[in-house]
């Protein structure tokens, strides 16, 4: 199958065992993590704490092939434009907009997991008095933290002017608020909200 991307790059994705050498993709490296916040979100939708969904990322399918009646491949597809961030919603009527993220890493979270139009979408959205921030989990730790955007706005601006390229475990720990999993919800995110708030 072969994606374009909205600045002209095509994608091509192989079966088999066709070992090839690729860069670094950051896509999808949140799924685990996107699990707990939809879990967490039918929580709050169900008991009407909140209304938080993740937003489809827009795309346009160009070629459909139906080997088939009852099955269909999509072997040609358009992202339309660039996505902004992973969930919106409202919460005590306040506009929340964030973004959830996932690394291997241990004493850090690198910057290079955001695209500079996330956070402008996400600096915008700050201007007009909505509620941004990131949910980051450190995987191989088993830690989540939530991570006000102000924070993620200084480290980002940072590294533009020749900073660091990541956010130090201990800034994160610092300026940021850890999360428990739970049973219900299983990433009770909102607690974090409300001690920023």
């Amino acid at each position: 199958m072969t994606i374009k991307y909205p600045n002209g790059r095509l994608q091509h994705h192989h079966k088999g065992n066709q070992r090839l050498r690729q860069p670094i993709q950051h896509g999808n490296r949140g799924q685990q993590l996107e699990s707990l916040i939809n879990d967490s979100n039918t929580y709050y939708l169900t008991r009407e704490i909140a209304v938080i969904h993740k937003k489809p990322t827009p795309v346009q399918i160009v070629n459909v092939d139906y080997p088939k009646r009852s099955a269909a491949i999509i072997k040609e597809a358009y992202f339309k434009q660039p996505s902004t961030t992973d969930f919106n919603g409202i919460y005590k009527g306040r506009y929340l907009d964030f973004e959830a993220k996932e690394t291997k890493n241990k004493t850090s979270f690198p910057l290079s997991n955001f695209h500079e139009h996330q956070i402008q979408h996400m600096k915008a959205c700050h201007k007009q008095q909505g509620i941004t921030f990131v949910l980051i989990s450190f995987s191989t730790l088993n830690r989540y933290f939530f991570l006000p955007g102000e924070v993620l706005f200084d480290f980002w601006d940072s590294q533009i002017n020749n900073g660091r390229k990541s956010i130090p475990l201990k800034e994160i720990e610092s300026k940021g608020t850890e999360m428990a999993l739970s049973y219900q919800p299983r990433l009770d995110y909102l607690k974090a909200v409300d001690q920023y708030i």
